[in-house]
């Protein structure tokens, strides 16, 4: 049974990951990429990452969906609202794998995925919790609109958390 929703926009299929899905999220999960994202995993704890982003579509109602070219089928990462004891506030993360960055991709996927946290879920706010050395994911953060919140708890000490705007309030 599907929990999960398929959003699509011009370029992308938002939708549940499936089992194909996951050799490529071990590879990025297990490389130094992940450095940004609490890692380098071990596959093991790759796994549960995977399966974690899965799980929270029937705990929450959010959770992760693969990031698909619409033109070629390929699975390109992950965009998610992620929620539960480990997350301060409902977090809007993405990853991606580094050959289809620079293409707007992520913007892409992370408006979507903002817009139907905010609009369908009814989600009040976002944030995004951001290492402060990972430049690339801060200035998306600031492309989407979000904003450094100083006074927010971080989920990790020495995050940065950026929120969100609702959708209909940016431009």
């Amino acid at each position: 049974m599907t929990i999960a929703p398929m959003i699509e926009t011009d370029r992308l299929l938002l939708r549940e990951p499936v089992l194909a899905d996951w050799p490529g999220f071990a590879q990025l999960m297990t490389s130094d990429r992940a450095a940004h994202m609490g890692g380098p995993y071990s596959i093991a704890n790759a796994w549960g990452v995977f399966c974690h982003g899965i799980a929270l579509w029937r705990l929450f109602g959010v959770g992760n969906l693969s990031i698909v070219l619409r033109e070629s089928g390929r699975c390109i990462g992950q965009v998610e609202i992620n929620q539960g004891p480990r997350f301060p506030e409902p977090e809007l993360g993405w990853q991606l794998d580094s050959a289809a960055e620079g293409r707007g991709y992520a913007f892409e996927a992370a408006v979507a995925m903002r817009d139907w946290a905010c609009r369908v879920r009814g989600l009040e706010t976002l944030v995004s919790y951001i290492g402060p050395e990972n430049v690339r994911s801060i200035r998306l953060a600031e492309r989407l609109g979000a904003t450094l919140d100083a006074h927010a708890r971080p989920q990790d000490p020495g995050d940065l958390v950026y929120r969100h705007a609702q959708p209909e309030a940016t431009v």
